[in-house]
């Protein structure tokens, strides 16, 4: 199949076979500036150059995709992103997986209080979003540069896989004493956070993860409120049936509440009344 080099032209570069180092960088170059990022201090050996990834992202994606890093290190990819977006008003997001490998306790980042390798990640990608933040506004007239700053997302969200946050409920027959009831009256693990609970939920209903979530409080119970009331949880102790009825003339897609929040066994009780007389389009859910 014949095509011309102007065919494959994309973003305003034409994809070479072979990428020079003045045009994407190279590792050391890449060393010296993520120095510069770190105040000097030399954290990484060797990192994948800013310029090299940004070239990849530009060629293979569009503005508004989702780029997909399941080996990130240093966090390149994000900044590459970021300065891609600056540069061209592009949305992309990006989704950057890392094992939390520990660092050597004699290296110069241990000693500054880094323990894992995405520890020193999350710290390149905040700075980072500053750096291209202030270059934005240096390179604008005064006239843009609130504007331009404020749309240009450099925000993140870290998450970090672990088990379920409900208990056990399988038993063995020898494990069936008289206070069994007793003992699992509440089903969620102790160490468990509302935070934890609200992304369970969220991953079961495809709520994605970069949604935004606003805390809120109703008749002096904390409620978190997913991407402006689709979804509502409330998590907190001893909910009464004035907290439930607020949420319900909100008319969200989803509510989610603990089955041990509830002030008495009343609240459980009215629940469903309660949702049927002001939204019983909801769908509610109780762990």
């Amino acid at each position: 199949m014949k095509r011309f080099l102007s065919e494959l032209r994309k973003n305003g570069i034409t994809p070479m076979t072979i990428w020079k180092h003045e045009e994407v960088g190279h590792s050391q170059g890449a060393t010296q500036s993520l120095a510069k990022l770190f105040d000097g201090k030399k954290y990484f050996d060797y990192p994948k150059p800013v310029g090299l990834i940004e070239r990849c992202v530009a060629l293979y994606s569009d503005p508004d995709s989702i780029i997909m890093d399941f080996f990130s290190g240093s966090a390149t990819t994000a900044q590459s992103v970021f300065e891609l977006n600056a540069q061209d008003g592009g949305t992309r997001r990006f989704i950057l997986v890392q094992l939390p490998e520990e660092i050597e306790e004699k290296s110069p980042a241990c000693k500054d209080g880094y323990k894992t390798i995405c520890d020193l990640a999350k710290e390149r990608i905040r700075r980072a979003g500053k750096k291209v933040i202030e270059e934005q506004k240096l390179n604008q007239t005064e006239s843009s540069v609130k504007d331009k700053a404020q749309e240009l997302d450099v925000g993140f969200r870290v998450l970090k896989l672990d088990s379920s946050n409900m208990k056990d409920v399988y038993y063995k027959p020898s494990d069936v004493t008289n206070d069994l009831f007793a003992r699992t009256e509440d089903n969620i693990k102790e160490d468990r956070t509302d935070e934890d609970l609200l992304f369970q939920v969220m991953l079961e209903l495809a709520v994605p993860l970069s949604a935004k979530i606003r805390p809120e409080e109703i008749c002096g119970r904390k409620v978190m409120v997913v991407d402006d009331n689709y979804l509502i949880a409330c998590f907190d102790r001893d909910i009464t049936d004035e907290v439930v009825t607020d949420i319900a003339k909100r008319k969200p897609q989803y509510f989610v509440m603990r089955d041990s929040s509830a002030m008495d066994d009343s609240v459980i009780t009215n629940f469903e009344t309660i949702f049927q007389t002001y939204s019983k389009d909801t769908v509610r859910k109780i762990l």
